[in-house]
């Protein structure tokens, strides 16, 4: 379980395509501190696990699920992606609860600047518009954000120059396709209405 807060913007260094799945080295001197054979980070939201560690780096296999869901599929030697280690039991929750399972992708479609802050305008897949709600969170990319305005098939998250220095987002220009992960429990709470309440068992 992840949060949504960037702890490092790292960099792809090398991809191998191994047919049906390819192999990511990517390095991140602060998130493989202390890192072992099997753990967890997330890239780009997309939960990866560690095969090997060496020089601050570190390298994951991608299946071909992962690459047709995510947008991990465009990155290349030089790309910047956010990494975050997983959520220490008993930890501060500084996001919100992210699984690291990407539920689609978007586009950017519009930046808008301001004094202060930015607001990016980000394309919303048809299925996932009802659980995106204004003032609600999502992770873009693995980063955990507050609705601004939700639409039938947009949004729009605002940024300030923190996330902008620190993160994909400060990169990405109209056009590029970032990760997408709503708010699970919308998915929970969607899925029980829709169920309505279990029958007592026939113990008989």
């Amino acid at each position: 379980m992840f949060t949504g807060i960037v702890e490092e913007l790292g960099e792809i260094t090398a991809v191998e395509d191994l047919g049906d799945a390819s192999r990511f080295t990517v390095r991140g001197p602060v998130v493989t501190e202390g890192a072992r054979h099997g753990d967890s980070i997330a890239v780009n939201g997309v939960c990866l696990t560690v095969v090997d560690l060496a020089d601050g780096a570190f390298t994951a296999d991608v299946m071909a699920e992962t690459l047709k869901r995510s947008s991990l599929g465009a990155l290349a030697p030089g790309s910047r992606v956010n990494l975050e280690r997983p959520m220490a039991l008993g930890g501060r929750l500084g996001g919100h609860l992210v699984q690291g399972h990407v539920d689609g992708t978007g586009t950017v479609l519009e930046r808008t600047p301001a004094e202060h802050w930015e607001i990016v305008r980000i394309s919303l897949p048809a299925e996932l518009s009802a659980y995106v709600v204004e003032k609600g969170s999502i992770t873009v990319d693995g980063i955990s954000l507050t609705v601004v305005e939700a639409g039938p098939d947009a949004f729009t998250v605002s940024l300030i120059p923190t996330t902008l220095a620190l993160t994909t987002l400060g990169l990405k220009q109209p056009g590029d396709p970032v990760n997408l992960e709503v708010d699970v429990i919308a998915k929970y709470v969607e899925r029980m209405l829709g169920r309505g309440p279990r029958e007592p068992e026939d113990v008989r």
